[in-house]
């Protein structure tokens, strides 16, 4: 009610990484990508296409995070970038720094780092 359409989290999931999953390695995903096992390595969008990152209570990322709506809600070993929105749930731990344009952090969330507010760009500002 109170958030912009842009904060929205999006419906479809269009990767899985599952409980029982170990992935080593550099993933550029697209879209949906919700991770319920674990991942070393980064995980970045490409500028060009907005995407969704969900990472579950059981969930596990030893690397950088880099897209435009971030949730976790499990643990996260590395800094984590949103450039629209991210959404730290109860469970959420994250070890590193946090740059974030729209925060929101739940009781209980947990970050050993620091929080680097991105600002607005200047056209917005211009335009508004």
């Amino acid at each position: 009610m109170f958030f912009k359409k842009s904060n929205r989290i999006q419906n479809s999931i269009d990767t899985l990484i599952g409980a029982d999953t170990r992935v080593e390695g550099d993933i550029h995903f697209t879209g949906g990508l919700r991770v319920d096992g674990a991942i070393r390595g980064n995980l970045i969008e490409p500028n060009s296409s907005p995407s969704t990152l969900i990472l579950s209570e059981h969930g596990l990322i030893e690397g950088a995070i880099s897209a435009s709506k971030v949730v976790i809600n499990g643990k996260v070993i590395g800094p984590v970038k949103a450039s629209q929105f991210i959404e730290l749930q109860a469970k959420a731990r994250v070890t590193g720094d946090v740059h974030y344009k729209s925060l929101e952090m739940h009781t209980g969330a947990v970050i050993e780092g620091k929080l680097v507010y991105l600002g607005d760009s200047l056209e917005e500002i211009v335009s508004n």
